[in-house]
């Protein structure tokens, strides 16, 4: 049994995608983006009040890296990670887990912009510091898929992988405050794993309550 506890719009995204990649069967279980999270029967999966949570195998996981490198041992005929003595396992781990570092900046402009609910609680200077820590994320992506080598179409020389999820979720969420368009290589290895059917199965679906509620959010001025 595989349940996965979901927000629509959070680092959750990343499980959906990789457990759509798969193929496996598993359970969804969405929530709203509210103090639904903080309930004692919610913590008791995931003790920070946050998502994902991952119930699988008798265990409960709540950390999206930890799950991806974990769901990609699990179901490895996917070739969706990279085991141990792999030539590419050392790169699989750094981007797999640099998502995170996007993400930490992507959650700040979150709360900066959409989380704060009065506009005396929001920093110009925050914002604009955040934005560019998500543009310098975005220039190490590029670099990386610059690099002049064969099959540079994802972030691994072996093909597409969770690593490129990760990323790939990352990025999605990035760009509700920091354009891409300065970065024509990311650009386009965007578009290509988006347009993957298991990305657009991991979507909100239309009619929901969503976290962010227009594409893009303009530099804020006091």
């Amino acid at each position: 049994m595989i349940r996965l506890h979901h927000c629509h719009q959070t680092r959750s995204m990343r499980s959906l995608w990789l457990l759509n990649e798969l193929g496996v069967d598993f359970e969804l279980v969405v929530y709203p983006f509210d103090r639904t999270l903080r309930s004692p029967e919610y913590r008791t999966l995931n003790p920070a009040g946050r998502v994902p949570a991952l119930e699988i195998d008798g265990d409960v996981m709540f950390e999206s890296g930890a799950i991806a490198e974990y769901l990609c041992e699990r179901f490895p005929d996917a070739g969706l990670g990279r085991p141990p003595g792999a030539l590419d396992r050392a790169e699989f781990l750094t981007w797999l887990h640099f998502a995170e570092t996007v993400s930490q900046h992507t959650a700040a402009l979150t709360q900066q912009h959409v989380a704060l609910y009065d506009d005396s609680m929001r920093s110009p200077v925050v914002m604009k510091l955040e934005k560019m820590r998500l543009e310098k994320c975005y220039e190490a992506i590029e670099g990386r898929l610059s690099t002049p080598v064969e099959n540079r179409d994802h972030l691994l020389t072996g093909g597409f992988s969770a690593a490129d999820i990760g990323v790939g979720q990352a990025v999605y969420m990035g760009r509700h405050f920091a354009r891409t368009d300065a970065y024509p290589e990311l650009t386009r290895w965007y578009q290509r794993i988006t347009e993957r059917p298991a990305f657009q199965a991991a979507l909100p679906p239309d009619g929901v309550t969503l976290l962010y509620d227009r594409e893009f959010y303009e530099p804020w001025e006091a």
